[in-house]
């Protein structure tokens, strides 16, 4: 994975694609940065770039990915990864389903994921140093330079995604507190069933977490 990092940039994720589509870079690559002005979020929302917090979107080819991986559930598979490697530092954060970060009942992060053309697509936001209003930091310190080495040492691994699932359904009953969100509805999370393809079913209706 090549890493390139920006003092300032509006949004990782949009910088990442422009230079794809431009062809001035090709995946694998990480685009990192110490200040972000218009992160993207979980249903067009901005992330809030305050300084010091981790801003991250990287690339890599679909056909690199797990084969028994669902492109819809790689939001989970992926913050899963970062997510381990917080916890082995000795974090207490936890993965709600089916992209944020937590740290007790408190959010301090999440990933979003699309495709573009052959490339998958992650952003990742994480406050590690401050926080908005009604959100946390992380609970522990941690060079971003180590961090995303162990991360994407992590993802060069190809776990299959029955081996990340098998630990993820562990603790998806932290979610059935909270609520998800599909087309600008609010669906809440006490009653969803967790399918084995990473996806739930709530009322009878089977929601996927690519985003």
């Amino acid at each position: 994975m090549t890493i390139e990092y920006l003092e300032n940039v509006d949004s990782t994720q949009s910088y990442l694609k422009l230079r794809l589509a431009e062809n001035s870079i090709q995946s694998p690559y990480a685009v990192v940065s110490k200040m972000q002005t218009d992160g993207k979020g979980s249903r067009n929302n901005s992330w809030l770039g305050l300084s010091g917090n981790l801003f991250l979107s990287f690339a890599i080819p679909v056909k690199k990915l797990p084969k028994d991986l669902r492109l819809e559930s790689a939001s989970i598979y992926f913050a899963y990864l970062l997510k381990e490697i917080l916890n082995e530092h000795g974090s207490a954060v936890w993965l709600k389903w089916p992209n944020d970060f937590y740290i007790n009942n408190l959010k301090i992060g999440g990933m979003i994921t699309n495709v573009l053309n052959d490339d998958f697509i992650c952003g990742v936001g994480i406050n590690l140093l401050r926080h908005p209003t009604g959100s946390a930091k992380l609970d522990i310190k941690i060079d971003i330079e180590k961090l995303l080495e162990e991360y994407f040492m992590n993802i060069d691994k190809s776990n299959e995604w029955k081996k990340v699932f098998s630990k993820y359904k562990l603790e998806f009953h932290k979610s059935k507190n909270f609520s998800t969100h599909k087309n600008n509805l609010k669906f809440s999370l006490g009653d969803a069933l967790l399918e084995c393809d990473g996806s739930i079913t709530i009322n009878g209706e089977r929601m996927y977490s690519l985003r």
